[in-house]
């Protein structure tokens, strides 16, 4: 197959893109002041021009290019960079929410920025009201959200926030010369639901700062989308325990790989852009520019809310101590760690997902699953047969995939149990969420009722557990017996979900465990930080990335944040699961219904056909 350097992707997309460097616009003498004029003293820099030009959104049907098909088969390297991990706690979630505030009002060229979801509450607002300001400031901005996962019928805040770009200075250089392209807004929907592509999703969080400019790049993702249930905050400012625990991956290029082609800034960058060029995304603009209409008046008045928001999340005592430490956080720290972005571009096109997933994964030998399965190989042939593989998710499934036929072809659990039959001194470990913690019911359901039987139940007794009538799961002949307390206790499986005894959620409880959102996996020399949930939607239908990782310091912090993790979990299928579970379908809280009626939502998923989906 042949491959592409990224450093000629970015060319091609100047290239095909059907145009050559853009003609600056002819100001008449002593008239540079006027708006839209460079100033005066404005230099015409090449690379700032090139620049522009390549972060420039065009129509599928004038790039002449497949931006998924480039992405599959360019050349990713490996970066070195400093990386640091921003954890599941509630002042990590603030430390997180500080970090991006900071960025993007110290961003000094550009800022990209994608989220699946985009909510216009106290977050998404101040947000906006930071992008604003950054391109009135001159710093050129893409902004991209999910149509499904952001669904709005008006997308009116991101609307407003393009008509910053009305007030927009003028980029600087890298020695922070004043250039005469003037910065703008450049807001997309990705896969449009009017444009029909409902089932293929962006679920990235990704945000990227000054990506080609060395010594300035900083690339954010992992868990956390735009909304203050990622923050653990409320709208007027207070706390909120029963918000999602999560992770995300902060990294700048590393002063030792200065000699690098590309930086990690760069391919982030390189990235963004082939998703942003993507064929089913849709443009969004203002309605009007006609300063009279009630969208003119509209739109100015969410930019003055954003600018309130803003204000009013800078000044919580919180959040203005982390934001007072910014400036040592995003510059010291570090670890020196080899790192490598991956993605799932190949979901957004691929046919046939379900029957054809291997032909399909190895289409894209960028993808984390590929990545992940030509790890396990390597590490197995050359002779690692111990250790300990840590896993982190919300939603993880063990896939089962079927041919044309109908016959099974892969059994993600079978396969797994084989390899730790072979090799004894391997364990797996898995922090996922209980019905206690939940927000997703259906997939809990398919995780409670068929991932963690496979592992570690009979067949016989898997149907046992599924079939059993009493809610309240103490059917003797199922988990109370000798046959189950041996199944469950496998020597090299463990499987634990969060959420304990003395939870809020039950009588006397004083213990909010939150919703589990956060997504990585730690073996003994390679980890991974990124947004795939390990589920089936994340591997067959969504593009998803992050990056896997190579070092010692970055394994032991992502090490000792499972370790608190599994401390707020009980083992599946353990007596105090179990009466985690009785208890919690006793009582009257908004996630007892749904739990009582796991094996309903589970049976009725698997007959229409529709797990996939989930």
């Amino acid at each position: 197959m042949h491959y592409l350097r990224l450093t000629i992707v970015s060319l091609l997309c100047l290239q095909l893109l059907g145009c050559a460097t853009q003609q600056v616009r002819q100001c008449p003498p002593g008239t540079q002041d006027l708006p839209g004029c460079p100033p005066a003293n404005a230099i015409n820099d090449e690379h700032i021009n090139q620049l522009y030009l390549s972060r420039t959104w065009q129509s599928h049907k004038k790039l002449k290019i497949d931006t998924v098909k480039m992405g599959e088969q360019a050349r990713v390297p490996i970066n070195n960079a400093r990386t640091k991990v921003i954890g599941p706690t509630y002042d990590d979630s603030l430390t997180s929410l500080a970090a991006k505030i900071w960025l993007i009002e110290n961003a000094q060229h550009t800022v990209d920025a994608m989220y699946y979801i985009f909510k216009p509450d106290l977050v998404g607002n101040s947000v906006l009201g930071a992008l604003c300001n950054a391109v009135q400031r001159g710093v050129d901005v893409r902004l991209m959200v999910d149509s499904l996962g952001s669904m709005s019928p008006s997308h009116n805040e991101l609307r407003a926030l393009e008509t910053c770009a009305e007030d927009a200075g003028f980029m600087r250089n890298a020695d922070g010369q004043l250039t005469t392209k003037r910065a703008r807004v450049q807001v997309v929907i990705f896969n449009a639901i009017s444009k029909f592509h409902l089932n293929r999703r962006s679920h990235d969080k990704v945000l990227v700062v000054d990506g080609h400019f060395p010594g300035k790049a900083a690339v954010m993702t992992g868990g956390r989308n735009i909304s203050k249930d990622y923050y653990g905050i409320n709208e007027d400012g207070s706390r909120d325990p029963t918000a999602f625990r999560d992770l995300e991956i902060f990294l700048r290029a590393s002063e030792a790989g200065g000699n690098d082609v590309e930086t990690v800034g760069d391919v982030s960058e390189i990235y963004y852009t082939l998703l942003f060029l993507h064929k089913g995304n849709k443009r969004l603009r203002p309605l009007d520019d006609d300063e009279t209409t009630q969208y003119r008046q509209r739109y100015m008045q969410l930019r003055e809310l954003g600018q309130q928001k803003l204000a009013f999340l800078k000044d919580l005592p919180l959040l203005k101590k982390h934001l007072q430490d910014m400036p040592k956080f995003t510059s010291e720290g570090f670890h020196t760690s080899e790192v490598r972005l991956s993605h799932q571009l190949g979901n957004l096109t691929n046919k046939e997902v379900t029957t054809k997933v291997f032909e399909n994964m190895e289409n894209n030998p960028n993808s984390i699953l590929y990545l992940i399965e030509k790890i396990t190989q390597k590490r197995l042939a050359e002779g690692v047969n111990s250790g300990t593989l840590r896993i982190v998710s919300p939603y993880l499934f063990s896939g089962m995939y079927y041919n044309e036929e109908g016959e099974v072809v892969f059994d993600g659990a079978k396969d797994l149990l084989n390899i730790l039959e072979d090799n004894p001194d391997l364990r797996v470990e898995v922090v996922t969420n209980s019905v206690m913690t939940s927000d997703n019911f259906f997939t809990q359901a398919i995780i409670d009722m068929d991932m963690a039987p496979r592992f570690l139940l009979t067949p016989e007794m898997q149907e046992a557990w599924l079939s059993n009538s009493d809610d309240s799961e103490s059917n003797p002949a199922v988990a109370n017996s000798d046959e189950w307390n041996r199944l469950i206790n496998h020597p090299q499986v463990f499987i634990y979900q969060t959420g304990k005894l003395d939870s809020v959620l039950l009588p006397n409880g004083t213990e909010h465990y939150g919703k589990l959102h956060a997504k990585f996996i730690v073996g003994e020399k390679v980890g991974f930080i990124g947004t795939s949930n390990f589920d089936y939607r994340s591997n067959l239908y969504n593009n998803e990335m992050g990056f896997f990782f190579r070092d010692d310091d970055l394994h032991k912090d992502l090490v000792e944040i499972f370790e608190l993790l599994k401390s707020t979990s009980y083992r599946w299928g353990t007596p105090e699961w179990l009466q985690m579970r009785k208890q919690l379908m006793a009582g009257d809280s908004k996630k007892a219904g749904p739990a009582r009626k796991q094996r309903f939502w589970f049976k009725t998923t698997r007959a229409l056909g529709i797990e996939y989906l989930m």
